[in-house]
């Protein structure tokens, strides 16, 4: 039976190490064989798994005993969970698929046979089974067999070989055949045209009509040759020329090849074509006389120009009417441009709009006409002349560009009073730069317009503008563009756009600060280039170490990722070291270690917890419980004295004849006194069952253990029983015996005076006077509790002194009401743990492995990356070379990482101790800083 879809998952192709090399394997017999291997065939719209198939079908019995079985096909399609609507087309689909990629490597591997032939295999059809048996001889036999007899063909009617004698097919069979077979399709026959003379005689058109008329009339005959020799030859020509007509008219003179089909053809007569005449103005002259009628007049209006026509789409609309260089139009294309570049940043590319870019860069290069006297434009001419001053390289780009800048006159515009054109102006070129800026956030955008020279120039204009407030947002957005362009760009230290970006670090803006620090670190990101970020000034520097001290994350973290590129290159880490107090910035790197960082506490097990095994003997009954209990009825007295004498623990149990025999013995006697009757063994059993949840009666048989034992599950025996109020006895643990200090008392009591007075009267034998005190008497006392070593051997004493003694122990035994209540689990001894503190600063998950354990982020990294840069590259400087000698004229050594890592040390191996994300980093920071023989010289 098929297995339910639901039981069975979809089929999907499962890439493991078998499937590789099964299909390793295939590949290789299929290349052998000379035959196309489909590795992944389409079974409806599941792609197969070739191993999965190939190896159920094996286990099934392989593919002749499947294909011989009925249904067999669909029910392996539905076990290999291959599910369609049509069940028996996709049947038919794996069969074929395995009978064209599996079968041969099926009787090769499994059977260990020779596979038929690939022109009698993979070339045909997988029509029927039996493959393992299969040649040329039985496969093609077979073939011609089928065909002998076949009459629906398609070309002639009959593709067999004709035989002597054929049987006329009766109606009625063919009639119930019909009923289940398709109907044979109609006979072709050829037409040929009369090719005989036109004009022929009457006696040959009379036999012509005569032998068409009636076809059947008159039965073929068979002339002999004799015959046709004694045949006038005006005869013959007659019948030569009767016979040009079709070629169905032509009668073989050997019937017996003939097909039934085609003797028993009926043509269908043409029929005569209908002729109208057609007035002309020689047969119908009067028709042509009558006045011809006028044309009526088309009642719909010629369309008006402008409409009817939609026009281009908005985006060709707004390029067009940027280009245009009319004020209104671009206007408009510009109001609608950022609306387009913000909701279709997405899809709104340069390079499906070709002319885009230098359109929207040239609308902002009007900004230079408002504030100097120039009038900026983009030459494309090839060689470029660089006589006008006005004219940018659209080619190569400019480069001269801030020499230019420098050399303008500004115009004199107050910032705060503007003329309405003015203002408008600024409105349009503030739009465009918007508009760039929102379109090149998408990063195919950016990496085609980095290749376009003319927006360097654009930045470096826009940069390079007076310090206006009207110009504020215009330079964010010249900034943001440079963010986004810098991956895309190299950058050398004489570009004019590297030089205007360093230029804006001097700046008292912090957005300007931060754009400027992403843009300049971001250089070169997405190319294989090296940011060396050189040429970067000394003042530069300083201002960065200073903002580290800022409490602004986002500030330090820009800082931190611009040192991290400059301190990768040599040159750069010894202008750094030049340039500024390297110490200092060492411990302002070492401070931002802690970013952020929260000290966490965790519990490292040095011990586990461990269970005291379950006592099998059951503390005695002290007199003061016996004495509450004997007030209670049954059941009730069961349920208190399980309570007070067994605590529930699910992984222990009690005997039930030991719990049995211990309420006797505490039971019996006092309640024949009282005259009460003791509860019945079957009772005891069932109520002792009740007082805890999870305890049950059980049968249990131990491995070894003949003898099956009857038991409470799930609870234990006291140490030390409980009183009716859940307050805990304590145990007199004085050996009676001084010779054997193990063998203890063992009675219970609960309040310290009747424990006091048990050991001075039960076990030192000391008796009250007439005024019911004791006797201060001098004796030789010994102390026998528990393993007190205070008074190991008989020592004279007062009995007062000797009771203060006594009364240590049994303020140890009883402890106060405050601590009389035991916890929960008393039999459990807990684990001894060690609390270790860790340091946690910000981690992140890694987005290519995210089952990998966070790794370390932020701030605290971007530190450790960045000293571990200095550390590896401060020694390969000259600064380096003139510092060991200096401290070689000292006596000392170590260089420049014994004078800024060495006071660090303490603080980097406790960061190396308790964070486990900057680890790593530290680590490989520290061997980088380790000196050799250091401890030697010292």
């Amino acid at each position: 039976m098929a297995p339910v879809r639901n039981e069975v998952p979809p089929h999907t192709i499962d890439r493991t190490p078998e499937y590789e090399d099964f299909m390793s394997r295939l590949r290789d017999y299929h290349s052998k064989r000379g035959t196309t291997l489909d590795p992944e065939p389409k079974v409806g719209a599941t792609h197969v798994d070739l191993f999965k198939v190939f190896n159920h079908v094996v286990e099934s019995g392989g593919y002749d005993k499947i294909s011989e079985e009925k249904l067999a096909w669909r029910r392996m399609a539905s076990e290999l969970g291959i599910y369609s609507n049509n069940e028996a087309s996709t049947a038919f689909s794996l069969k074929e698929k395995f009978y064209k990629n599996l079968a041969a490597f099926e009787i090769s591997t499994v059977h260990g046979k020779e596979p038929p032939p690939k022109d009698i295999l993979e070339d045909v059809t997988a029509k029927g089974a039996g493959l393992l048996s299969r040649t040329r001889e039985n496969f093609w036999g077979k073939k011609r067999e089928s065909n002998v007899g076949a009459t629906d063909s398609a070309a002639s009617g009959d593709d067999g070989t004709p035989v002597r004698e054929r049987p006329v097919p009766d109606t009625a069979a063919s009639a119930r055949a019909s009923r289940g077979l398709r109907e044979a399709p109609p006979q072709r026959v050829i037409f040929q045209p009369d090719t005989g003379p036109s004009r022929t005689t009457r006696h040959s058109s009379a036999h012509h009509v005569s032998s068409t008329n009636s076809p059947a009339a008159n039965p073929p005959q068979t002339p002999s040759h004799h015959s046709n020799m004694h045949i006038p030859q005006q005869h013959q020509q007659q019948n030569y020329q009767g016979n040009r007509g079709p070629s169905v008219l032509h009668h073989p003179t050997n019937t017996e090849n003939t097909s039934n089909l085609v003797t028993a053809y009926q043509p269908r007569f043409s029929k005569p074509l209908t002729l109208r005449a057609v007035p002309t103005p020689s047969n119908a002259p009067t028709e042509f006389q009558k006045p011809r009628q006028t044309p009526r007049i088309d009642p719909r209006q010629p369309m008006q120009p402008g409409t009817g026509f939609d026009g281009p789409n908005i985006y060709m609309r707004c390029l067009n009417a940027l280009r245009s260089n009319i004020p209104a139009e671009q206007a408009f294309a510009l109001s609608h441009l950022v609306k387009i570049s913000f909701e279709r940043g997405d899809k709104y590319k340069f390079d499906s709009f070709p002319g885009l870019a230098e359109g929207l860069v040239d609308k902002a290069l009007e900004v230079g006409h408002l504030f100097y006297h120039v009038n900026w434009s983009v030459s494309w001419n090839l060689p470029y002349d660089s006589s006008d001053p006005s004219a940018l390289d659209g080619n190569y780009g400019t480069k001269d560009i801030l020499e230019r800048i420098e050399n303008l006159i500004e115009k004199d515009v107050p910032d705060i009073l503007q003329t309405e054109s003015f203002a408008d102006n600024m409105v349009l070129i503030t739009e465009a730069v918007l508009t760039l800026r929102n379109m090149v956030t998408l990063a195919e955008n950016a990496h085609n317009i980095s290749d376009f020279p003319p927006i360097k120039d654009l930045i470096c204009i826009i940069l390079n503008l007076p310090q206006k407030d009207s110009l504020v947002e215009l330079k964010h957005l010249a900034l943001d563009i440079a963010e986004q362009l810098t991956p895309f760009m190299t950058l050398d230290s004489d570009d004019p756009m590297y030089r205007t970006l360093l230029e804006q670090l001097t700046s008292d803006d912090r957005g300007i600060i931060l754009t400027s620090l992403r843009a300049l670190g971001r250089i070169s990101m997405n190319l294989e280039a090296t940011n060396k970020l050189s040429n970067v000034p000394g003042h530069v520097l300083q201002r960065l170490s200073n903002w580290l001290l800022l409490n602004d994350d986002e500030l330090i973290d820009a800082c931190l990722d611009f040192l991290y590129q400059y301190t990768a290159v040599v040159p750069n880490v010894d202008t750094l070291v030049r340039s500024l107090t390297p110490e200092n910035l060492t411990d302002h790197l070492a401070r931002l270690l802690a970013h952020g960082a929260r000290k966490t506490q965790r519990e490292f097990v040095l011990v586990p917890e461990q269970r005291i095994p379950a006592r099998d003997q059951i503390a005695p009954m002290p007199e003061d419980l016996l004495q509450e209990m004997l007030k209670l009825e049954e059941p009730d007295r069961v349920h208190r004295w399980v309570r007070c004498f067994f605590e529930e623990d699910n992984n222990s149990f009690v005997t039930q004849l030991a719990a049995w025999q211990a309420y006797q013995n505490a039971f019996v006697a006092p309640l024949k006194v009282i005259n009460q009757p003791l509860i019945t063994p079957a009772d005891f059993i069932r109520n002792s069952t009740s007082v805890y949840k999870d305890s049950n009666a059980q049968v249990l048989r131990e491995p070894g253990d003949p003898q099956q034992k009857f038991i409470i599950h799930g609870i234990r025996a006291r140490p030390k029983p409980l009183d009716l109020d859940g307050k805990e006895y304590g145990r007199c643990l004085w050996a009676s015996n001084p010779n054997n200090k193990l063998e203890k008392c063992g009675h219970f009591y609960i309040q310290p005076e009747k424990l006091w007075e048990h050991i001075l009267v039960d076990h030192l034998g000391e008796k009250r006077n007439e005024g019911g005190q004791f006797d201060n008497v001098e004796k030789e006392y010994i102390c026998t509790w528990d393993q007190c070593s205070r008074y190991p051997k008989s020592t004279k004493m007062h009995l007062q002194d000797f009771a203060r003694h006594i009364n240590t122990h049994i303020s140890s035994a009883l402890p106060n009401d405050a601590l009389s209540r035991k916890p929960e689990r008393s039999w459990i001894i807990p684990a001894k743990t060690m609390a270790v503190t860790f340091e946690e600063t910000a981690t992140a998950r890694d987005e290519r492995n995210p089952n990998l354990p966070p790794q370390a982020a932020g701030i605290p990294l971007s530190a450790a990356l960045v000293l571990r840069n200095i550390a590896r590259n401060v020694v390969k400087t000259e600064a380096e070379e003139e510092m060991v000698k200096n401290q070689e004229k000292v006596g000392e050594i170590g260089g420049w990482n014994e004078v800024l890592f060495r006071p660090l040390l303490p603080r980097l191996f406790e960061i190396l101790a308790e964070n486990r994300a900057l680890s790593p980093y530290i680590a490989s920071l520290l061997d980088l800083v380790h000196i050799e023989n250091y401890d030697q010289d010292r």
